[in-house]
């Protein structure tokens, strides 16, 4: 993320009256001391741009402007200048004091964002000093049409609210991920491992295979795709090497004794869980399975409703799988489609889908609420590689996130 150029980064331009908490804001948001802060109004004065990262929402460019409501001619010019960032950003975050109200200077930012059809996240900041009403929320909402988000950039209260606020707000472009392309280089060859199954539509292939080989083909590299006990065959008659190997997740143990150890190899749900979602995140919730004891609740989530076979992933093999770690029995809990839990503090553990029906607002927007409620977090593909003892090898693709099996909790 660090090496993602600032032109494929989510611009994100933060206005405001002097003092209200623009800088402060930014260091909550990165958990990081990134901006100067002083209690002295106008401490920011021509735009700062600052290439940084926002997790879960990814990499982003910042942009800090000077206070909307700068006086004399030298504050005239800054908010001139502070108003040509609307130009370059994606979306606004519009900063208020809580405890200021709403000016004319937050509704003409809000007036111009909606000529431009820029989204807006409006924020009540320092609510540590002053609560926010129902009756300043509806205000808020009234005149500059859009739902506040309330939080205290000195206590972090509200931080995880307005992150979920971002990724809701954040414009189509921004899901315009890539799910394995920047893994590729033109002229690769990657091999599919695609097991067909009771759970594979008759005569078709299910979404994310197919998805994969769209963007594999949309990269101009080579895809071959084999069942499972073809791949070691597949691999000694190809003139070229593969790049690498993606096997369905249920195909893991015979595609990693299958696949050479200098070949990459990763599963459909891993590429999946950073495609969708976080997969850093998300490989770190697989540790929290060593931390289950008997009887802990643990709810797997799909985001789709369908046809339960025999030996179902969701509800008979992982639950099998997870048992086995544990050396005990587990109240397992389940939710699918569009529905999800609201109580999720309850459980010690939530085993999420690969959510191929979801995009990746939605996947996000689940994934900070659990994390809101302190939960861990894991998805099908990289729970199946961590309880099969293969996490490491599946995250070959991704070294900078096999690090973070070795981090100490």
């Amino acid at each position: 993320m660090n090496s993602t150029p600032r032109g494929n980064r989510l611009h994100i331009a933060i206005f405001g009256r002097r003092n209200a908490g623009k800088s402060s804001l930014i260091n909550a948001l990165t958990n990081q001391d990134i901006a100067v802060v002083s209690n002295v109004p106008g401490t920011t004065t021509d735009p700062v741009y600052k290439a940084m990262e926002i997790l879960p929402v990814g990499p982003v460019v910042m942009i800090d402007t000077a206070g909307i409501d700068d006086t004399g001619e030298l504050g005239e010019l800054r908010v001139r200048r502070s108003i040509e960032v609307l130009n370059k950003a994606d979306m606004v975050l519009l900063v208020m004091d809580a405890g200021a109200g709403i000016t004319e200077y937050e509704m003409d930012i809000a007036k111009r964002c909606q000529e431009k059809k820029l989204p807006v996240v409006a924020v009540l900041n320092k609510i540590d000093a002053s609560p926010v009403t129902a009756l300043q929320r509806q205000e808020a909402k009234e005149r500059l049409g859009v739902e506040p988000v309330a939080v205290s950039a000195l206590t972090r209260e509200g931080i995880s609210d307005l992150k979920i606020a971002l990724v809701q707000a954040a414009p189509p472009s921004w899901d315009e991920q890539t799910i394995v392309g920047d893994l590729l280089n033109p002229g690769d060859v990657a091999v599919l491992v695609i097991p067909i199954d009771l759970a594979a539509p008759k005569g078709r292939l299910i979404l994310p295979q197919v998805q994969t080989i769209r963007d594999i083909l949309d990269h101009d590299a080579m895809a071959y795709m084999v069942k499972e006990r073809e791949l070691k065959e597949c691999i000694r008659t190809l003139n070229k090497k593969p790049r690498m190997v993606i096997t369905d997740s249920q195909a893991f143990l015979k595609a990693d004794a299958d696949t050479p150890p200098d070949v990459l190899l990763t599963s459909f749900s891993i590429l999946f869980a950073r495609y969708k979602g976080d997969l850093e995140t998300l490989v770190a919730g697989a540790k929290s399975i060593e931390k289950l004891r008997p009887g802990d609740k643990v709810l797997i989530a799909e985001a789709c409703s369908h046809h339960r076979m025999e030996d179902d992933i969701g509800t008979v093999k992982i639950p099998r799988w997870i048992r086995q770690i544990v050396g005990g029995d587990l109240d397992f809990h389940w939710s699918s489609g569009h529905r999800f839990p609201e109580d999720l503090a309850q459980y010690k553990l939530v085993v999420h889908c690969g959510s191929c029906m979801i995009n990746r607002r939605e996947m996000l927007s689940r994934i900070m609420q659990v994390q809101a409620a302190g939960v861990p977090i894991v998805n099908y593909g990289v729970c199946i590689a961590y309880v099969q003892g293969i996490l490491r090898r599946a995250l070959s693709p991704f070294p900078l996130i096999q690090e973070i099996l070795d981090d100490e909790d």
